[in-house]
């Protein structure tokens, strides 16, 4: 760790959150005939990969930077005023909780970028591609860093239209339906969430998150705390996504471009459950208490229905999309992080922050996978891929089939990677709930979760089995075409986007202290009421 001013750390993070803006609007106009390289595309989307890296730099620097012997307490805060009648005010600060967050969306939207350069979506100009993927960074970063309920809400609100675009202009079929579904969905959660914050903001009389978090609730009625819980929770679990409400998900991972779809399970799922821990755990505990086993309950059965929808897309001649296998995936982990939140104890909940970033280590690099195998196969089609015998990446293409199949068992939480803490954390959480919880409920509720780890492990180990292994000459009966036509295997660029990926899978998985030790004073904290 290094030892950095709290002047140079308080620029470091408004800069980490501005500059993606600053970047999206020099991208829009034509590159300077001297910097435009093989031409103007390609210099724009190095525009990108400079930014997105300037951004991840800074990003790291605040982490070495961060205090590690008080992860619990604020740091590199900025406190200005700015709407002064309802005390809304500009507050900037990161801790333990929200740091790994800030870190991992930095490095997937640098890692996106550099895609981009090497493989440019096919679509319209590349100018607004690199122009929304920043301002889209730009709105993740911030909900991650501020501390006001009205800019938390803004900040959340911001990456809806950038995503939107993503899907509906350089997505693949079905790409304007899948757009709306998503962008309506959001929207109409994003209402409901609204006017759960105003309740709590003007009953409370301010809307600091800081503030709200040490009195606990003390300022809230049951009945404003179970309301705000009610609607602030609509919200965030459209976005978390948790079932029922996640019907949009896979649509929108479908028809997205890879690095959407990368940016969206890596980082844009996180926002949800995040919000449940930043805001509705400390700030109405008791409606929150009222709630956990609904949530539960809801997290469980999202699990076992995603699980269940992997299955069925995954066997033979159902005709199922990889990627959107991946996406009903995502609804059965993310059940794994709620199931966390809603036992209320830091076991839990500490559980589902590692299970939070494990998912968008592993996912992100799942969808980068899914897009190269698209690309060189033209479908992600699963019985396409699969073909008569088997795609054989293993003897085709071994690089590619052996980090897909690392990916997938990173996935269903093989211990010494990254997937295993998180989940087993969140189940050990619900083993044994917060006070107040029924105990009997949250003990069915953690079988009923073990249960769908079987069934994770199921349907992954079929894709893998599937995609991976078979013949590379077609079976015994079938027509001779002579041998299987060459794929390319890993090349360079994705080498690059995707090793850091491999890589923080592993060194989380091996080294889990390095996340709880930052995440566990700052839960303890933030379940006290504030008090270490």
């Amino acid at each position: 760790m290094i030892d950095i001013s709290p002047s140079v750390m308080q620029f470091l993070l408004a800069f980490i959150v501005v500059a993606p803006l600053l970047g999206a609007a020099t991208a829009l106009p034509p590159a300077p005939p001297g910097l435009r390289g093989s031409g103007p595309d390609q210099a724009v989307l190095r525009h990108g990969v400079t930014v997105t890296g300037a951004i991840l730099v800074a990003a790291i620097v605040l982490a070495l930077g961060f205090d590690h012997d008080q992860p619990s307490r604020m740091q590199a805060t900025t406190d200005i005023s700015w709407i002064a009648a309802l005390d809304v005010r500009i507050h900037l600060g990161v801790d333990g909780i929200s740091l790994p967050l800030l870190v991992l969306t930095a490095l997937l939207t640098f890692l996106c970028a550099l895609y981009s350069y090497f493989k440019p979506p096919a679509g319209p100009s590349p100018r607004a591609f690199v122009a929304l993927l920043l301002v889209l960074e730009s709105g993740t970063l911030a909900t991650f860093a501020v501390l006001d309920l009205l800019l938390f809400f803004l900040a959340f609100e911001m990456v809806l239209i950038p995503m939107y675009f993503l899907i509906a202009r350089w997505g693949g079929a079905e790409r304007q339906a899948a757009a709306w579904k998503f962008i309506l969905y959001t929207l109409l959660g994003s209402v409901v969430m609204l006017l759960g914050l105003l309740l709590v903001g003007l009953h409370a009389g301010t809307f600091d998150m800081v503030a709200l978090a040490t009195d606990n609730g003390s300022g809230l009625s049951k009945s404003v705390q179970v309301t705000a819980v009610l609607a602030i929770g609509i919200g965030l679990a459209v976005k978390t996504p948790m079932w029922p409400l996640h019907s949009w998900l896979p649509d929108a991972h479908t028809a997205a471009p890879t690095v959407g779809s990368v940016l969206l399970a890596g980082v844009m799922l996180k926002m949800g459950t995040y919000g449940f821990v930043r805001i509705v755990l400390p700030i109405a505990p008791d409606g929150m208490r009222t709630f956990a086993p609904y949530l539960a309950a809801f997290a469980v059965v999202g699990i076992i229905y995603g699980s269940l929808a992997c299955l069925a897309l995954a066997r033979r001649g159902a005709g199922g999309d990889l990627k959107r296998l991946i996406a009903y995936s995502s609804v059965g982990h993310m059940g794994f992080v709620l199931l966390g939140i809603a036992s209320m104890t830091p076991t839990g909940v500490n559980g589902a922050l590692f299970a939070n970033v494990a998912h968008g280590l592993i996912t992100g690099l799942l969808f980068f996978l899914v897009g190269a195998l698209k690309d060189r196969y033209g479908t992600a089609d699963l019985d396409t891929l699969a073909g008569a015998t088997g795609a054989a990446l293993y003897g085709r293409a071994p690089r590619l089939g052996g980090l897909l199949a690392f990916a997938a068992v990173a996935s269903l939480g093989l211990p010494g990677l990254a997937g295993f803490w998180g989940e087993m954390l969140a189940m050990f959480g619900a083993f044994d709930p917060a006070p107040g919880l029924s105990r009997p409920a949250f003990l069915t509720f953690t079988a009923i979760a073990c249960f769908g780890t079987l069934l994770t492990a199921a349907y992954l180990l079929i894709v893998v089995r599937r995609v991976c292994m078979g013949a590379t000459r077609p079976a015994a009966g079938a027509e001779e075409t002579g041998p299987a036509p060459e794929l390319a295997d890993v090349q360079g660029y994705e080498l690059a986007a995707w090793t850091p990926l491999v890589a923080l899978t592993v060194l989380a998985g091996l080294w889990p202290a390095v996340l709880l030790g930052l995440t566990d004073p700052a839960v303890q904290k933030l379940l006290a009421g504030g008090k270490s």
